[in-house]
């Protein structure tokens, strides 16, 4: 294997394609325009489910005159969150102001300066750039002159290939989980809203269901460093356990325990309705566990689901600080419940949908730790790929 060496970002591109310019015109048709919101520190291609702005095939041609981001060309945003990378996987669309496209020369693996700028080496670096002012900001000459430690093209693109075959899989168990997801909530509106039956019994949502509220977890505190778990707050339920989460013992009842599958609702501040998808936690204040002895999992979670927009409304009309609901609302909250033969059938489409979506959630969870794990060892040079 040969060996690595540290060169300078810019030398290693054969483009910088950067429109820090004035905002073209746009409009509601057209070539997508990629701004900073569409690069984000989970996703490995620019998120288009965020582009809000287009513009005309004449404003693509004439306007960008350093051109247009390529396949393979890396995104970089130079305010706001910076640290945040992204891959172009398509020749699709423009890059507003504040974002870079850096295109590797052909002596460099554009995947592997992705995954170098993505590691957490590379993301601490472009943090280091920042100048300060109301919003993060670097500036490009800075981020051009950041070094790389990089290894030869081959070794470069056989560490790319390992990190992207393990990204596929993870972009195959989202696609499946988005699809499994949307045929359940199809099957779900037909049943209960479009052909919804008058005979069927109506029941308060927390009478189908138990509301379990987490514990004050600053009173469990870890009696040693074996017997303890991270503590699942709203900020662990939106992005995951991360180093900066707190812990809690072990030792407490086990209703408190999170487990992968449960059904998790955060109650307050940001509602959100979600099949825990992470490692083993205790239940914090603020969440609830939600479960039920009589009635399927799928039917009390698409059901909590189903009343979320209504519980957002609520916890929005509070005047406080962090809105919330009430356990009166949930007993406001009327869900339909139709006979046992009826319920069999429908589990029957249901429970495999459910099954699916948590065991996929479960390999996601091994895989981005073995990505996480293998990512910064791989562009250190502590494990070595064979070519």
């Amino acid at each position: 294997m040969g060996e690595w060496r540290t060169e300078r970002l810019g030398d290693l591109l054969q483009k910088v394609v950067d429109n820090r310019g004035k905002t073209p015109p746009t409009q509601e048709f057209g070539q997508p325009l990629l701004e900073v919101n569409a690069v984000s520190s989970t996703l490995r291609s620019p998120n288009y489910t965020t582009v809000r702005k287009f513009v005309s095939e004449e404003t693509f041609k004439t306007w960008f005159r350093s051109g247009h981001p390529d396949v393979g060309d890396v995104l970089v945003p130079t305010v706001g969150t910076i640290g945040n990378v992204a891959m172009m996987s398509a020749r699709n669309g423009a890059i507003a102001q504040n974002l870079v496209a850096l295109r590797c020369s052909p002596e460099n693996s554009g995947e592997f300066l992705y995954y170098f700028l993505s590691s957490p080496l590379g993301r601490d670096l472009m943090l280091s750039l920042d100048i300060g002012g109301v919003q993060p900001s670097i500036k490009v000459p800075h981020l051009l002159d950041l070094p790389v430690t990089l290894p030869p093209l081959a070794e470069q693109k056989a560490i790319a290939a390992v990190l992207s075959s393990l990204d596929d899989k993870i972009d195959l168990l989202h696609r499946q989980n988005k699809t499994l997801e949307a045929m359940a909530e199809t099957l779900f509106r037909q049943w209960f809203v479009e052909e919804a039956q008058d005979d069927w019994e109506e029941m308060p949502l927390d009478v189908v269901a138990d509301f379990l509220n987490g514990l004050a977890c600053q009173k469990y505190p870890p009696q040693n460093e074996v017997d303890k778990l991270p503590v699942l707050k709203i900020k662990e339920l939106k992005g995951g356990v991360t180093e900066n989460s707190d812990w809690a013992t072990s030792d407490v009842k086990e209703e408190y325990i999170v487990r992968s599958g449960d059904i998790i609702f955060s109650w307050s501040g940001s509602l959100v309705v979600k099949l825990w998808d992470g490692s083993e936690c205790v239940l914090n204040q603020h969440l609830f566990k939600v479960t039920s002895q009589r009635y399927s999992k799928w039917f009390i979670y698409l059901w909590t689901r189903y009343h979320l927009q209504e519980f957002i409304a609520i916890a929005e009309s509070k005047a406080t600080t962090m809105g919330h609901i009430k356990r009166r609302d949930l007993s406001n909250s009327m869900v339909l419940v139709p006979d046992d033969d009826e319920l069999d059938t429908m589990n029957g489409f249901m429970e495999p949908l459910i099954d699916k979506l948590i065991l996929n959630n479960a390999q996601l969870h091994k895989l981005e730790n073995l990505r996480d794990t293998l990512l910064p060892n791989l562009m250190s040079g502590e494990v070595r790929v064979a070519q």
